[in-house]
């Protein structure tokens, strides 16, 4: 197999160059092409099962939950009162168990374009597929952009929970993308979108940050650790149609009894706030000099 070699799983790609992040392979649990993507779970000799598509690590059990608790605690604790919550890709099932914790949620719907990357998740990640037995979750095979076109304000919340830009989900961190995700959006609706790495990606990120800032009042980046991650680091761009929206400061606050409720362990309202704190060389990239 060309992705593991002596035993280990090194992740080598041209979105960074002369790095590669390499675990050690126990086993070998699955690997198939299908429809859109090279499809590969195997158990880790340290961090448990690993979901690879295309070769690029998507999630580790031992690691995973910061990626998922940041990607939806974040925006939803940033919007005054959310109903109804789209999640584009996602299909390992940890964004909507993160979302479904939410009891004032009413509805989730998860847009997976490969049907694949749900049932690998069901069957060797259930820590995280256990969401999809939940009733309030509805699950759409298909492509997001066009579910998006069909559902005009429709979502309090949109998540992409994308891959990086390479491959099917290329689209996803284009202009075009955040239109259509602004029109699928009820008045002050917010999207959260994976946003790349600071120290990788600054050009990408910036590009995004000016994009949104023409179609949304409120925008920002903030983001979280997580050691599987191209430099142990991983973003999000957030956008809010209501101006007032401030996502350094929740609305609701997660202090030790919720974080309890929730079974949390990475998010809180103290992380929140600090996700949002950026390192010099970035703030000065991506904060606009008026701010």
């Amino acid at each position: 197999m060309d992705l593991i070699k002596d035993g280990w799983f090194s992740e080598v790609s041209t979105l960074w160059p002369g790095q590669a992040m390499s675990l050690q392979v126990e086993e070998v649990l699955h690997h198939e092409k299908s429809k859109y993507q090279d499809v590969l779970v195997f158990k880790s000799k340290s961090h448990g099962n690993v979901l690879v598509l295309d070769g690029v690590i998507q999630v580790t059990e031992r690691d995973e939950f910061s990626y998922q608790e940041m990607m939806t605690h974040v925006p939803i604790n940033c919007h005054h009162d959310p109903k109804k919550v789209l999640i584009v890709g996602g299909g390992d099932g940890g964004a909507a168990r993160e979302v479904l914790k939410h009891k004032n949620i009413e509805s989730v719907t998860l847009c997976e374009i490969d049907e694949e990357v749900i049932e690998v998740s069901k069957k060797y990640l259930p820590g995280l597929a256990s969401s999809f037995s939940n009733p309030r979750l509805t699950v759409h095979i298909g492509d997001g952009f066009e579910f998006m076109k069909k559902n005009n304000g429709a979502f309090d919340i949109i998540i992409t929970d994308s891959s990086d830009p390479i491959g099917p989900a290329e689209s996803l961190f284009e202009k075009s993308y955040y239109s259509l995700m602004k029109s699928a959006l009820k008045p002050n609706g917010i999207i959260c979108s994976q946003g790349e790495c600071l120290w990788l990606h600054l050009e990408i990120i910036t590009k995004m940050q000016t994009f949104c800032r023409s179609l949304f009042p409120a925008v920002d980046y903030g983001y979280c650790t997580i050691p599987t991650y191209p430099s142990g680091q991983i973003g999000f761009t957030l956008c809010s149609l209501n101006p007032d929206t401030n996502f350094k400061e929740p609305l609701r606050i997660c202090g030790p009894e919720e974080v309890e409720e929730f079974d949390l362990r990475y998010y809180n309202s103290d992380i929140h706030k600090a996700a949002f704190i950026l390192p010099e060389f970035a703030r000065k990239a991506l904060i606009p000099q008026s701010e």
